[in-house]
């Protein structure tokens, strides 16, 4: 079975490696209190809406980039994890992964719907960044959780 959608599976080593510098990220980022490294820069925004004073679109303002830098080597490894070809990719893989994504679908519109319903405030805008990165982190625990499952199940049967 051709897929042309996933990448190579060499990818899917330097996903894991990258797994372990987000790792080392996500814990300064915990034991800093959420405030992260102070990495601030000057960036072009787009769109930037301060919550004191007056928002600057289209201009250079400064911004502590680590937030920015954690969450896009978040989405790089989970797309290089989760979307890059196995070993042995054969339909049986392709079915896994296909109900891997349906299954975690329906679990992160499940979060969302309770969030809207329970949820308020800035502690709802806490919980929508963390479901940003749901579907890649939760598809890949499955679909990795799947594949060890059918794996030791076939070393049994031998």
């Amino acid at each position: 079975m051709k897929n042309c959608y996933l990448f190579p599976f060499r990818y899917k080593k330097i996903g894991w490696i990258l797994v372990l510098i987000g790792l080392g990220f996500g814990v300064v980022y915990m034991l800093n209190e959420f405030e992260g490294l102070n990495w601030t820069i000057n960036l072009f925004a787009l769109l930037n809406d301060d919550l004191i004073g007056d928002g600057t679109n289209f201009s250079w303002v400064k911004n502590n980039v680590f937030n920015e830098l954690t969450a896009t080597l978040v989405i790089i490894v989970g797309l290089l994890v989760a979307f890059s070809k196995s070993k042995f990719e054969d339909e049986y893989i392709s079915g896994i992964r296909m109900e891997s994504l349906i299954w975690i679908t329906y679990v992160n519109y499940g979060v969302l719907l309770f969030t809207i319903l329970f949820v308020f405030g800035m502690s709802f805008f806490d919980v929508m960044i963390y479901n940003m990165f749901t579907i890649l982190i939760f598809f890949v625990l499955r679909f990795h959780f799947i594949l060890y499952k059918a794996k030791r199940h076939l070393s049994h049967e031998e």
